[in-house]
């Protein structure tokens, strides 16, 4: 899992840039749900970036999304996004 979450780090590192990424898995709160499934990830993502805050929040999540786009369709199955200051 850890090497897991540093491939995320690494694939938005590589397309984006980042000043900072915390990738917090919360994958546990989510047991019980309808669609659960412990092949699959509920992370959010803490990103401190001057570049995607020169954007438009709905811009900067699609460009994550985009770059995510394999995951999401895999190994991730809710992605919240957090764009800080």
């Amino acid at each position: 899992m850890k090497n897991y979450f540093e491939a995320i780090r690494a694939k938005l590192n590589k397309e984006i840039e980042l000043e900072d990424i915390v990738i917090v898995d919360n994958s546990h709160k989510h047991k019980g749900h309808q669609f659960y499934s412990p092949e699959k990830f509920h992370l959010h993502l803490k990103i401190k970036s001057i570049y995607l805050n020169s954007l438009s929040r709905v811009r900067a999540q699609k460009i994550i999304m985009k770059v995510l786009s394999d995951d999401l369709k895999t190994k991730i199955h809710a992605l919240e996004i957090s764009i800080e200051k």
